[in-house]
């Protein structure tokens, strides 16, 4: 592998983060549960380091601002069209995964 200076692995790290969420945007089949289940972070997650990370530079995004970032649309209207009542299953696994 070549050496690649900071600010073209920035970009790099950057393009290959805009394309999760743009996947993530798409995969609305994918239950923030199960992505907890899995990985241990949701797109709430994703979402809360983005916003910290802005605050961190001192740049003001609110909660919802960020997580619209990450759903594509505001959170309470992709609840209201894709989120699933989690069953019990995705519960308990849930439940074992975050003691």
């Amino acid at each position: 592998m070549s050496e690649i200076d900071q600010a073209t692995q920035t970009e790099l790290e950057a393009a290959a983060f805009r394309r999760l969420r743009d996947h993530l945007q798409e995969r609305t089949d994918v239950q923030n549960i199960d992505m907890m289940n899995l990985t241990g972070f949701c797109r709430n997650c994703l979402s809360r380091w983005y916003q910290e990370a802005a605050d961190e530079r001192s740049i003001d995004i609110d909660k919802d601002a960020a997580r619209e970032i990450f759903y594509g649309m505001p959170f309470g209207e992709w609840r209201d069209k894709y989120q699933t009542e989690a069953s019990t299953e995705q519960k308990e696994a849930f439940a074992k995964s975050h003691k």
